[in-house]
């Protein structure tokens, strides 16, 4: 029997500070390893949320920013010593949907996205449905839906304390 082992070179993985990104980082990293891939990280921050607010602060932007940076450099220094290679990270400003399935894997020349199966907006997700479901259907790469941990244990989020890096 011939197994093919399908290899991939460039992985993204968003994170939000959600308990299924958590998920998905941790898998990324295991995969990236495993294929000797490049790792890119992102967190798109949302600007469309602050359009409704009249009196918008950049100060609150330049918040989220910051500690968006902070998780970020966190999770580049955990692949790092996971022995992930090549990994980097980038903080993109826009729709999470569109940057996560079309423009960041055209840039980057993603093959695969590892994605956790809900992250943190959940009124988004009522309301015009979720980033996952948006880039399962319309990225032009493989896409991993996380759902389980390391050990492919389903584990129900509520009854875990946010690890939020």
């Amino acid at each position: 029997m011939v197994m093919m082992i399908q290899e991939y070179n460039n992985i993204l993985v968003p994170v939000d500070g959600s308990y299924g990104a958590e998920l998905a980082f941790q898998k990324s990293v295991a995969v990236a390893k495993r294929n000797d891939a490049h790792l890119h990280i992102v967190h798109v921050i949302d600007t469309r949320a602050f359009q409704e607010i009249s009196s918008f602060d950049t100060s609150i932007v330049t918040d989220i920013s910051d500690k968006a940076k902070s998780n970020l450099d966190k999770y580049t220094q955990e692949a790092k010593d996971a022995g992930v290679k090549n990994v980097d990270y980038s903080i993109e400003y826009g729709s999470p949907k569109t940057i996560i399935a079309k423009d960041l894997t055209k840039e980057l020349n993603i093959d695969l996205i590892m994605i956790g199966a809900t992250g943190l907006n959940a009124v988004e997700r009522l309301l015009i449905g979720s980033v996952t479901e948006y880039v399962t259907r319309n990225a032009t790469c493989d896409v991993l839906v996380v759902r389980t941990n390391l050990k492919n244990q389903l584990i129900d989020s509520k009854k875990i304390k946010n690890k939020n890096h």
